[in-house]
């Protein structure tokens, strides 16, 4: 990725919250881990020693990719968010029109994206089908197993429910 990273605010605070467990614990455990092989003998043969490392070099990737992302977070507050048009932040409810079901999706940073959630990133093909869309409009979305078609029936800006705030750690 390169440029500014768009996310929400709970995007930013989860990567923070992240950055903060990588420098305070696993580094700090990684390092005891590092000791404790180390103690073992010689370092040519020593298993334990070269995952600890694999793993620290991991932990110092991951920290670096966070700061990176942290330092380029283009932050968008979906909650002063308005209009009648499918942007970033957007939660959009959809009809599938051959099935009929419907699904809701909020349209977040690639990121911040979690399936589970039904949080999908703004460069998704649904998210790209749907940007710029309002409410009645039909969105094409093409998938390996062919078009789909959506009506986008509710289209609302708002924070993630309380389930989804940030936990203490």
């Amino acid at each position: 990725m390169s440029g500014n990273i768009p996310m929400t605010p709970y995007g930013l605070r989860k990567l923070k919250e992240e950055l903060k467990q990588l420098q305070t614990v696993e580094r700090t455990k990684i390092s005891k881990e590092i000791e404790v092989a180390r103690a073992h003998g010689d370092l040519k043969e020593n298993a334990e020693y070269h995952a600890a490392k694999e793993k620290q070099s991991h932990i110092e990737g991951r920290i670096l990719d966070i700061n990176d992302w942290i330092a380029r977070a283009e932050v968008i507050d979906t909650s002063k968010l308005k209009g009648d048009a499918v942007v970033f932040g957007a939660t959009v409810v959809l009809r599938d029109t051959e099935t009929e079901k419907t699904v809701t999706y909020r349209i977040v940073g690639e990121l911040e994206a979690d399936i589970k959630k039904r949080w999908l990133a703004v460069t998704s093909p649904v998210a790209r089908a749907l940007i710029g869309k309002k409410v009645g409009d039909t969105a094409t979305v093409r998938s390996p197993g062919g078009e789909r078609e959506f009506e986008i029936e509710e289209l609302r800006f708002e924070d993630p429910p309380d389930e989804e705030a940030p936990s203490a750690h």
